[in-house]
This record gives C-alpha cells, structure tokens and sequence, in this order.
C-alpha cells in the first residue's frame, strides 16, 4: 500500500497559507536538556513528561519532543503580538519547570552538552523520529543540540519567499550574538558555537540555503526533493531560515538555545523583528539583495568559530569589521520594526557577553566545566522557572 502523501508537501496548499498569513503573528520554541538534577548528567524520560503534560492545559498542546528522550521543547503558540509572546511563554515555561521539578528532572539550556555522550541517547519512538534514524543513521544519533526557533507570519508566498533569501544576509550575526556552546566530550572545543558544527554542517539540507527568488522557483526545487524520494514532509527541509509550510511562517533556526531566560527572549524579539524589518523593506523596494552563498559562508564559519570576539567580512566594502560591528548594525536596521512591534531593545551592546564568552571567563578564573555547567543550569532555572505551580491537593 502507498503511503499517503504528506499535507505539507501540496505546494499549492501551502501557498494559499502563506497568502492567508496574518502580518507578524509570531511564536517562540525553546529546547531543553533533561537533566539529573544531582549529576547533571542527562536523564532518560521525555515520554513521561510528555504524558504528564496532557494533564496541565498549558503545557498539553505545547510540549514536543527534539529527536532524543533528554530534550523537550516548549512552545509558545501563535500569539498577535511579541508582548503576548513573552507572558504565553513565561506561563508555559514555569509550568514546564514545575512538572520536571515533579518528576525528578533539571533543565538545561546551552547549545550543547558538555560532557554527555551521544552513544547514551535513545531516540523518542515516533514516526517522524524513527523514520529519519533509519534515513540518517549516525547523522541523527551525532545530534544531541539544544537550539532557539522564531516564527513570524508573512502574508504573501513570494513575499515569504523573498524575505527567507535577504535574512541569509544576517544569520552569522545572529548567531554569533546566540553562541552558547563552546564544550563538548569534557573540553572546550575552541568553537564559540560546536552546536552549529554539528547540527549545519552534517544534516542534509540544512545550513544556508542558496536564494530562490519567488515562490514557484522554490516549489520546483520541494517538488523535485519529493518525486526524487528526498523528502517525504517539509520538517526534512532544516535550513536555517526557512518557509514553514504548515503554519505561513518564515521559521529563523540559526541560534544557540539561551542560558538565561530573559535574554532568550530578547533574542526572540530580534528574530521576530528581523523578519518583520525585512518584510517591511521588501513592501518599501528597498530589501536588500540576497548575498552569495559562498560569502555567507565566509561569515557563519567565523560565528562559529570566534562568536562575539571574531570579525565579519563587509563584502560591499571588501574590509573586514568587529562582529560587534555587525552586532549594532543589525540592531540598527531593525529599529523601525522593533518600534512598529513593541520590540524592547535586543541584548548585546557594548561590553555585554553571550554565554560563550561568560563560560570561558570562568573557565579562565579556574572553574571547572562541570562548575561552569551548574551555574548555567542554577541561571535557567532561576530565569526561565518563574512561579512554581502549586499542585492540586495542596
């Protein structure tokens, strides 16, 4: 018997959800590591929590599981504005905390792990999952990461479209600003980013996508993936900014997961505006012309190399600029839509840190690795745990 096809491989049907799109709705996806909370070590159980889950109406539609049983993902849901965002995710984020405080767990939130082995890790046991085990193999087991996804709606396929290639533009910034996971295997690795390293530059499909132009050039391109067997849904397609089909989203997935809550956050609120900034410019004439994959390329390796403390590459001025250079011109830029939205200021400015940087002062300071690791798991909990849920019977 023939499979049935998957909903979100009908381009047709996913261009009507694009020209049906509502300007800026956005959501927020946070991915967490299950923790002993003795050990730190991760902890086998995201089955459990996911059923436990169904009984809280905020957590029941909004936990996910991430390809492994030590993740769980929280997320927010479609919300009208960034500020409805921030309280729907701050109530499902305490909730979530609460529940695994319950059943024994600690949370974490780096990009990576930096002592688990990726031989401990057990699948989660879904279709999807299973399936890509099996296409994968060693590709999917490698891939225990920990990463941060926006959403925002963009009304008008070929708009989407045209928004995805210009934002190209901006991913090493940004993910230079997200860098959060310089250990893995007990050692710091010397990238600010070994979560991307891993993630990009193994998965197929993935990374930085070269631009499409509109809508039907894209559409031929997941059609011929589909009649070639390539794909079989449109979650296989894990480029770093990409149109979700399902939802008429533009989905922006360069980041590092954040150690501290409200910077989470912050960065969210700059992913949201990034999209909405350069739809609002393609609507003024005025975006700004895909760059080209190999000078993109340039730049994400010196993110994940260097993070805040590297250079960029200017390519329209052939000379090389401070990443916190780039770093104030994005802010820059996306001035009107943060405005437009009610967008707070995004983190970052002068003298600031990212969790890389913060971890390997530590480190410099003396503190071990697994030291440096409990602070950051003490930070989440203590910005991203909120009010614990009182539980009934109490």
């Amino acid at each position: 018997m023939t499979a049935a096809r998957d909903e979100s491989l009908d381009m047709d049907l996913a261009r009507e959800r694009f020209e049906e799109s509502i300007d800026f709705t956005c959501a927020l996806e946070e991915e967490f590591a299950l923790l002993d909370p003795a050990t730190l070590d991760l902890a086998h159980g995201f089955e459990r929590l996911r059923d436990a889950a169904q009984a809280i109406p905020e957590l029941a539609e909004s936990v996910r599981g991430e390809l492994i049983d030590t993740e769980i993902e929280i997320r927010s849901g479609r919300s009208e504005s960034f500020a409805e965002l921030c309280a729907s995710q701050r109530a499902r984020r305490a909730e979530l905390f609460a529940l695994a405080a319950e059943h024994g767990f600690a949370l974490g939130s780096s990009g990576t792990h930096p002592w688990a082995s990726y031989m401990d890790q057990e699948i989660i046991h879904t279709d999807h999952y299973s399936r890509l085990h099996a296409e994968l193999g060693y590709v999917a087991e490698r891939n225990n990461t920990w990463s941060l996804h926006a959403h925002v709606g963009v009304r008008g396929a070929d708009r989407a479209v045209a928004v995805c290639d210009s934002l190209r533009n901006h991913l090493p910034t940004l993910l230079a600003m997200s860098a959060s996971s310089p250990f893995l295997d007990g050692r710091d690795t010397g990238l600010a980013s070994v979560r991307t390293q891993i993630f990009t530059r193994s998965f197929p499909r993935c990374g930085i996508h070269d631009p499409f132009g509109d809508w039907e050039t894209y559409a031929g391109f997941v059609d011929l993936l589909e009649r070639t067997s390539s794909v079989v849904e449109s979650t296989q397609l894990w480029w770093s900014v990409r149109p979700h089909h399902s939802f008429g989203t533009v989905e922006v997935r360069i980041c590092d997961a954040q150690g501290d809550g409200d910077a989470s956050l912050a960065l969210g609120g700059l992913l949201v505006a990034c999209v909405a900034q350069a739809a609002l410019d393609y609507d003024e004439g005025a975006l700004a012309a895909p760059m080209r994959a190999r000078e993109i390329e340039e730049n994400l390796w010196r993110a994940i190399r260097y993070g805040l403390d590297g250079r960029m590459i200017d390519f329209d001025a052939g000379t090389e600029i401070e990443t916190r250079e780039a770093v104030e011109r994005l802010v820059a830029w996306t001035a009107p839509a943060r405005g437009a939205l009610a967008i707070p200021e995004p983190p970052f400015g002068p003298g600031d840190a990212n969790d890389t940087q913060r971890a390997r002062e530590r480190l410099a300071e003396g503190a071990s690795i697994e030291g440096i690791y409990r602070e950051s798991v003490e930070r989440t909990r203590r910005t991203y745990g909120g009010a614990p849920r009182v539980p009934e019977g109490t």
